[in-house]
């Protein structure tokens, strides 16, 4: 974990982004609290490339509504995250956590969901009690890349992309595979099935930097990403690397 282990800073995002020919990017929580949504804020503040925030309210409170109305005077505040790989299967089926979930579209909010494979079944359970909040999947659910495993991730990603108000984002595969010996080709398999099952106009491009540097550096995940969407055409690749993200996030 050295090579995360100090502060990472606009500056450092801008530098291997403006290299990569990187326009503009969304940042997204790490810390579960109301201090680290401000910083992060008062950052795409003063940094036009980072074009929205994906924050963390605590959305299990009484206080979460007065929370999000603060925070939503920012219009860069474009989503809400928690931790839930860090919590209870069941945690995404409080009837505290639902309530909070349930405000977010009265500010024009997505919801993130970070979430490990084996919660996959309870997240679809989760997505279904919102038909019509839009929600965004990190990190393609984590799937059990390290062990070559693909089921029963495939069968329950594919049953989660049936909910049209699910998008998908491609990153954090590295992290999940052996840090040291993952190609390109090891992680294809799951690339291409959350291609199938979301269609480039649901899935979005991701870095999770600097988190990947463990993994690879940014460079070389997206020379991965580009390998991987060669065939794609030109619209599609549009989608991808862009328009996606702009729809899902509500940029346009």
């Amino acid at each position: 974990m050295a090579a995360i282990r100090r502060d990472f800073l606009p500056k450092d995002l801008l530098a291997v982004t403006r290299a990569a020919g990187v326009a503009g990017v969304i940042t997204v929580q790490a810390r579960q609290s109301v201090e680290e949504t401000r910083w992060l804020l008062e950052l795409a503040a003063e940094n036009d490339f980072i074009r929205g925030v994906v924050g963390w309210v605590p959305l299990a409170t009484l206080t979460v509504e007065k929370e999000l109305e603060t925070f939503a005077q920012s219009r860069k505040l474009r989503g809400v995250r928690h931790v839930l790989q860090g919590e209870p299967d069941d945690y995404m089926l409080r009837t505290d956590f639902n309530r909070g979930i349930a405000l977010l579209r009265n500010f024009g909010l997505r919801y993130d969901i970070l979430i490990f494979e084996k919660q996959l079944p309870t997240a679809i359970e989760f997505v279904d009690r919102h038909p019509n909040q839009p929600f965004i999947l990190d990190h393609i659910a984590k799937p059990k890349i390290k062990a070559g495993e693909l089921e029963p991730w495939r069968k329950n990603i594919k049953e989660l992309a049936k909910r049209s108000n699910v998008t998908c984002k491609v990153s954090g595969m590295v992290t999940e595979a052996n840090w040291h010996t993952w190609t390109p080709a090891s992680l294809r398999p799951y690339f291409e099935t959350v291609l199938e099952a979301f269609t480039p106009r649901r899935l979005m491009i991701g870095s999770d930097w600097p988190v990947c540097q463990v993994a690879c550096t940014y460079d070389r995940w997206l020379d991965t990403i580009r390998l991987w969407t060669e065939t794609l055409s030109a619209f599609e690749r549009e989608a991808f690397f862009k328009s996606t993200a702009l729809e899902a996030y509500g940029l346009r």
